[in-house]
């Protein structure tokens, strides 16, 4: 960004090439897209995936019901392999076992609830989520973990439009490098069967 700098000393540098200029408002344009547009497409984006976040967690408890069941008894040892033998136990801290519960739609069911509190007891009662019919879910994500994917998704969209503007503004720095080369070359090809013979007479 250094050539931002010397954009107002290059306009009337005799020394100036036009390459240089064009070089110090790509970059002034890049700067000012990564302090205004680079911001604004991180935040955009936040924002809808906030809101398409909120609409799945809004259906989401809007088809899953807390309901309260009751431990029948604790699962086989058979059944507990069953289950998810490759699980690692800090992923399911709870235990296996067979409860019964009542559904939104007053159906009753008795099934493996594969996650309960170690602590249960049978008869002791525990709550679960459940659909409609009364087949077990996941717990409904809340709107704190909403946010967090939400700032994730933007200041990730961010990082990759900085990404793109300071890759465009190199790309074309490179192609303007390579015009001055080849202008350098030909200028050296012109002069160079004269090259420490000025005033020699030939």
């Amino acid at each position: 960004m250094r050539a931002v700098v010397g954009l107002r000393r290059w306009r009337h540098n005799p020394l100036r090439r036009r390459t240089d200029l064009i070089e110090a408002w790509v970059a002034l344009g890049a700067l000012l897209l990564m302090i205004v547009a680079v911001p604004a497409i991180g935040w955009i984006s936040g924002a809808l995936t906030d809101d398409a976040f909120r609409r799945t967690i809004r259906a989401q408890h809007e088809d899953r019901h807390r309901t309260e069941a009751v431990m029948v008894r604790e699962a086989t040892a058979a059944t507990r392999v069953a289950s998810d033998p490759e699980a690692p136990a800090q992923r399911d801290p709870g235990r296996p076992v067979i409860a019964k519960w009542t559904a939104p739609d007053g159906s009753r069911h008795t099934e493996l609830v594969r996650s309960a509190p170690p602590t249960l007891r049978a008869g002791d009662t525990f709550a679960v989520w459940t659909d409609a019919g009364g087949r077990l879910a996941q717990r409904p994500a809340d709107l704190a973990v909403a946010r967090t994917h939400a700032v994730l998704a933007g200041l990730a969209v961010a990082v990759g439009a900085a990404g793109l503007v300071e890759g465009a503004r190199r790309l074309v720095v490179f192609g303007l490098n390579q015009v001055r080369y080849a202008r350098l070359d030909l200028a050296w090809a012109r002069a160079g069967p004269d090259w420490g013979r000025t005033g020699a007479g030939s």
